[in-house]
């Protein structure tokens, strides 16, 4: 991790959960942080609970991913102050509970689409861009999930996922896109999905977390943290395309 102290990195959705401690890792590493939530009231409490040595490496910045000039207006402020972006952690998600096949579901499929996938798209080429125009070796990761690569059958009692799978299959799909295009521009920037299963985490639906607490052994943000870590931490030569991670004893 030498070649990352006093390097920038940009964590989306950084007020709880796996966003939170994905910031306060990174920030431990030596990294200076900008981490950007709905909720930045979280992060600056967060700033509070680190070490007083490291406290002024974490910066809270209001940002809706589902607003383009909300995600701009917070990549000119890291530019600004920090001269760009060297690590970006695409991490904000969101779980909606609806049906696809139920009327009246726009708002809750819309707001997923928008967070889960447009937010990505938007941040990875606000930081890509700023990794390109510096000549950086910078790292993009995109946290996924398990159920990008299977839906999981969650059965008739539990809501549904409905669009959540979708966006994930598709962040899979994408994160080879941007392999691709980050070759074609001849860039030094590598890309990194990560699939965590369950997550003790606030993003599922209460009656989901309910069953799941009870029945299902789940990883900690941490776990996911430190795989965050590990994929930035590789050889300029090492690749780390995609890293799935289950809680032992998952039953899918």
């Amino acid at each position: 991790m030498e070649r990352w102290q006093k390097k920038v990195a940009v964590v989306t959705g950084a007020s709880a959960g796996i966003g939170a401690a994905c910031a306060k890792a990174l920030t431990a590493a030596g990294l200076i942080v900008v981490g950007l939530a709905r909720r930045d009231e979280r992060v600056r409490k967060l700033i509070e609970e680190l070490p007083k040595p490291v406290q002024g490496n974490l910066h809270a910045i209001k940002c809706d991913l589902t607003k383009e000039d909300e995600v701009m207006k917070a990549f000119e402020w890291t530019e600004k102050n920090f001269g760009g972006v060297d690590v970006l952690v695409n991490n904000a998600g969101v779980i909606e509970t609806t049906q696809l096949c139920k009327r009246n579901n726009t708002k809750e499929i819309r707001q997923t689409i928008e967070t889960n996938l447009m937010g990505v798209v938007y941040c990875t080429r606000e930081a890509f861009n700023s990794m390109l125009d510096r000549n950086v070796e910078g790292h993009v990761v995109i946290v996924n999930s398990v159920a990008g690569h299977q839906v999981p059958n969650l059965g008739p009692d539990l809501p549904s996922l409905n669009v959540y799978p979708a966006t994930k299959f598709a962040l899979r799909a994408m994160t080879e896109i941007y392999r691709q295009e980050f070759l074609k521009n001849k860039s030094k920037v590598r890309i990194t999905s990560i699939s965590p299963g369950i997550v003790n985490t606030d993003i599922l639906p209460t009656e989901i977390q309910t069953v799941v607490k009870q029945f299902m052994p789940m990883l900690k943000s941490e776990d996911v943290a430190d795989a965050v870590l590990y994929a930035i931490s590789t050889p300029d030569n090492v690749q780390v395309h995609n890293i799935i991670i289950k809680p032992m004893g998952e039953k899918f």
